[in-house]
C-alpha cells in the first residue's frame, strides 16, 4: 500500500537535496496497528537501502 507512495516521494525528497525525513503514524484504542504499520515500513525502507531510525513512543 505505501509502497508506491515512498518509492515516488523519497526519490523525488532526495533530489531536492533534503537529507532528514520524518514520518508519524498514530492510531486509537489500544491494537498496536501503528506499531505494526511503523515496523512494515521500516523493514521495506531498509531493504531498499535507506539509513532509517524508528522510534516507537508507547
Amino acid at each position: 500500500m505505501f509502497e508506491k507512495m515512498l518509492d515516488f516521494l523519497i526519490p523525488n525528497y532526495i533530489a531536492e537535496g533534503k537529507s532528514y525525513l520524518g514520518i508519524g503514524i498514530g492510531c486509537t484504542g489500544g491494537k498496536h496497528r501503528s506499531v505494526v504499520l511503523s515496523d512494515k515500513i521500516y523493514e521495506y525502507l531498509k531493504l531498499k537501502g535507506y539509513s532509517i531510525k524508528l522510534f516507537h513512543k508507547d
